[in-house]
């Protein structure tokens, strides 16, 4: 896999095959792929975009750090630069993957899936028919550059599909805070590694402070100085679980020049140290990031690295 950092950095790779222009812009492949070692010993860092369906077994997904139990009919929904391992995992899953450009021109939202959704009954046997048509199409079709426009079309349905499913909200907050909520999270991305003062955003999106904050706080319960720091925290929480890089290189990559700096950093939005962080990444279930979950119709704060 690859972590998008200023110089490349060790990170453990998945067995999916590369993903290239042309036919293989959408791949399936089984849950097996995704591991880079027997037993999952420590989260992938994903270069691409996935649906998981399981279909047979139980067993816990981490998806960033946070479990998510899986039996027949868990559909995943993971973005590139997440962090995915699974646990105690004895799963058969259907694995979709597919290139950013695979849906170009296409009227239709992938992140407008849910990361997690249980199907059942007639919505699970319509997802699990796409699913598996796409697969054999996949497979059948590998070869065939004519298929391509087939499956990018058959994805296109699915994603329509699983984000028209009904799905709980959090609450009934106003649709402006919300619309200024999805902006911050879409300029947070974009700039957190270079600063993470409130003031820097609201100035790039043109209102104030307080306005961000209000909306933060409509949207998640914490302001919005605690949303930009929890995307920092996550993000060291990815590069230190999954690649080897050296917590001082993970420090300056997110903006901390003295490794002290990044340490106290990381202790007060994780509470623990990042090496006791690290050590703790080939045990079961290791150390949550606790962070705000954003609307369920909006991006997810992190949704790409």
């Amino acid at each position: 896999m690859m972590v998008t950092t200023g110089q490349p950095s060790p990170a453990t790779r998945t067995g999916l095959p590369e993903l290239r222009p042309g036919t293989d812009e959408i791949v399936t492949g089984v849950l097996g792929d995704l591991a880079a070692e027997p037993g999952w010993p420590r989260p992938v860092l994903l270069d691409r975009d996935l649906l998981i369906l399981v279909t047979h077994g139980h067993g816990t997904a981490e998806l960033d750090f946070r479990p998510v139990p899986c039996r027949p009919g868990t559909l995943l929904r993971a973005h590139p630069g997440q962090a995915l391992r699974f646990v105690g995992a004895q799963l058969d899953a259907t694995v979709v993957s597919w290139r950013p450009d695979a849906l170009r021109g296409l009227d239709v939202d992938p992140d407008a899936v849910p990361a997690h959704r249980q199907l059942a009954g007639e919505d699970e046997d319509a997802v699990i028919s796409e699913v598996s048509q796409l697969a054999v199409d996949a497979d059948r079709h590998a070869l065939v550059p004519a298929a391509a426009a087939l499956l990018r079309h058959q994805l296109a349905v699915l994603l329509l599909r699983l984000s028209l499913l009904p799905h709980p909200r959090n609450g009934a907050t106003p649709r402006a805070e919300t619309e200024t909520f999805r902006r911050l999270c879409r300029e947070v991305e974009r700039g957190y590694r270079h600063t993470r003062r409130v003031e820097d955003y609201a100035a790039g999106l043109g209102c104030s402070v307080r306005t961000l904050t209000r909306a933060c706080l409509a949207v998640t319960g914490r302001s919005a100085k605690q949303v930009i720091d929890e995307r920092v925290a996550l993000q060291a929480c990815r590069l230190l679980a999954a690649t080897d890089e050296s917590i001082a290189a993970i420090g300056r990559e997110l903006g901390f020049p003295e490794p002290t700096n990044f340490g106290r950093f990381f202790t007060r939005e994780v509470g623990v140290s990042p090496g006791t962080f690290r050590a703790e990444r080939e045990r079961p279930l290791p150390v949550r990031l606790v962070r705000p979950r954003p609307p369920a119709d909006s991006p997810a704060p992190g949704g790409q690295a």
